[in-house]
């Protein structure tokens, strides 16, 4: 399998082929460059490699991505993190950890990010009186 291939297979299990199908819908000619440089050097070289396992590269990326204030990609990367074994409680504890090296906005929006996908994936109550877990309403504005 070439490195285009694994990254692409990396991404179906990552995001879920309904992901890549839409992104393959998306593409022409002025972003497949992107696309190919993601396909190829970020999931086929970086994340194909053995040094660390898929679910603490997807620590990494919840940590960079709230870090960085960027909501869209940690939402996808949210997904990613479940489907590789993160738990709602190791999320929490990780955006939390993220508060006090990144800050507290940034941390406060990658919460809201995250609540959105926990409660899409049914793994969160709609509204919950206890505050005390990652069953509980989260409100960090």
């Amino acid at each position: 399998m070439n490195e285009r291939d694994t990254g692409r297979q990396i991404l179906v299990d990552l995001m879920g082929a309904p992901y890549l199908d839409q992104r393959d819908e998306q593409r022409n000619a002025f972003n497949a460059p992107l696309q190919d440089y993601s396909d190829e050097v970020c999931f086929g070289r970086v994340w194909g490699r053995d040094g660390i396992d898929k679910k603490l590269r997807s620590i990494l990326n919840l940590a960079i991505l709230t870090a960085l204030n960027r909501p869209a990609q940690l939402k996808h990367h949210l997904q990613g993190a479940l489907n590789n074994g993160c738990t709602p409680e190791e999320i929490q504890e990780i955006l939390l950890h993220t508060a006090v090296y990144c800050g507290l906005p940034a941390a406060g929006e990658a919460f809201k990010v995250a609540e959105g996908v926990l409660r899409e994936r049914g793994l969160i109550p709609v509204d919950s009186s206890d505050s005390t877990g990652p069953g509980a309403r989260v409100d960090a504005s």
